[in-house]
């Protein structure tokens, strides 16, 4: 037998009904058609998934993550005067003297031509108000050496700059023009925690007069975190009510509960407006009784903006609690009952902890919809009330200061990622004791 008899023999099959005669086994196109065939059906129901999934895609992506990268793009990208001053900060990168001297008159000469071309350009206001921002007082002093600078045709450029405004012979002036050489920086971030750039170039706080920002975000974390704990409250007793109630009275109370829904925020607003103002409906009744001698003090100071924002948001914290509470089987409190526990411990220990995941859902979801909160402060609030949505709103549309505007919204938008994150370990946490 020649050597290719086993070869053969293993590439051979044998079919008993044929009498022992053998078979062609099945060749690797087969195998390989079929491989392609189901890759090519897979390949056409992932593509019908993402048409289906693709006008949503779309949707979201125009409405929600290039409005938020263009937030977090404007929070550090400022080329307002880079771009329109290049020729001067090339001269102050060409002298490199120290931050606490005036440049030397290329820098000036530098100046002068940049001061041209944005006067010709129709970009001056821009930069000096931009300049303006770092500096109150620099907008006055750059327009007014653009109104003349085309009356001198040619230098020395330091005398004229002196003579216009004795700030452009103040290092502070240049330090300020200095701190802004980068199209990229973090400026509008210290601005937001009430830090800045000293003429040196070390981080340093603002003076007391300006100090407002980190006050105002102490103060929307504190109003949230109340708004949120008194939902926790009311919202924790109306939810059991709801779980444990019948149907027909889970089911009225249920339309009570998402009544606010079908009414416009502004006009939830306005009620209150009417029911706590000294001659509101509350301070009436209570003096028409003889409660009080005096209109209690109920609007235009916290405790306004708590009871209103508490009733606007209440409904926000018990859906979520309800829906975890109607999950719980009443036979897990029975059954604790049944081995001795007392009404209390069944339900401290029992049926609260599996409250826990609605709990914390319904707290978060409240704490960070009060963190943005706007309308309802500026109408229920003072002066002293307003939260930092208020001050993202003036800088966007009265101050124009939309770099600061934005760096604030991402400072927000960190602690809401922040407590999402506290959020789905405290869920892990308790859904491990839990299991």
């Amino acid at each position: 037998m020649s050597s290719d008899a086993p070869a053969l023999i293993e590439s051979t099959t044998i079919d008993p009904a044929s009498g022992g005669g053998s078979l062609p086994p099945p060749g690797p196109s087969l195998n390989d058609d079929l491989r392609r065939r189901l890759r090519r059906t897979e390949w056409r129901g992932h593509l019908r998934a993402y048409l289906l999934i693709a006008p949503l895609l779309i949707f979201v992506l125009v409405s929600f993550v290039l409005p938020l990268s263009t937030l977090v793009y404007k929070s550090f990208h400022d080329p307002v005067v880079p771009t329109g001053l290049p020729l001067t900060y090339k001269a102050l990168r060409e002298w490199g003297g120290p931050r606490d001297e005036v440049p030397t008159e290329p820098v000036y000469a530098a100046l002068a031509n940049d001061m041209k071309a944005a006067k010709r350009d129709g970009r001056a206001a821009e930069i000096a108000s931009r300049l303006n921002i770092e500096a109150s007082g620099l907008r006055t002093t750059f327009m007014r050496a653009v109104r003349r600078i085309d009356s001198v045709e040619s230098g020395p450029w330091k005398p004229y700059f002196a003579g216009v405004d004795p700030a452009w012979e103040s290092p502070t002036t240049w330090a300020t023009v200095r701190n802004l050489a980068d199209t990229n920086h973090g400026l509008f971030f210290l601005s937001a925690l009430d830090l800045r750039k000293s003429s040196q170039g070390d981080v340093v706080r603002q003076p007391a007069e300006q100090r407002i920002y980190v006050e105002v975000f102490i103060r929307t974390i504190g109003i949230s975190a109340l708004v949120a704990l008194l939902c926790m409250a009311f919202g924790f007793a109306i939810a059991y009510l709801l779980a444990h109630a019948g149907d027909r009275t889970a089911n009225l109370l249920m339309i009570l509960v998402l009544l606010p829904f079908w009414t416009s925020l502004l006009v939830r607003t306005t009620a209150w407006i009417v029911l706590l103002q000294k001659e509101g409906v509350i301070n009436s009744m209570l003096l028409g009784i003889g409660a009080i001698s005096q209109p209690l003090p109920m609007m235009y100071n916290k405790f306004g903006v708590a009871v209103a924002m508490t009733h606007i948001l209440l409904p926000f914290a018990i859906l979520p609690m309800y829906s975890v509470m109607r999950q719980i089987p009443p036979s897990f409190v029975r059954a604790a009952r049944s081995l001795g526990a007392s009404p209390t411990t069944a339900f401290l220990r029992v049926y609260l902890p599996q409250c826990a995941p609605g709990v914390a859902a319904g707290v978060l979801l409240v704490f960070i919809i009060a963190l943005g909160y706007y309308i309802t402060p500026a109408l229920v609030g003072g002066a002293g009330d307003q939260m930092i949505s208020y001050f993202i709103a003036d800088n966007l549309t009265r101050a124009l200061n939309w770099g600061l505007a934005s760096a604030m919204g991402v400072l927000v938008l960190a602690a809401v990622l922040l407590l999402y994150w506290a959020y789905d370990k405290l869920v892990g946490v308790t859904n491990m004791r839990l299991g």
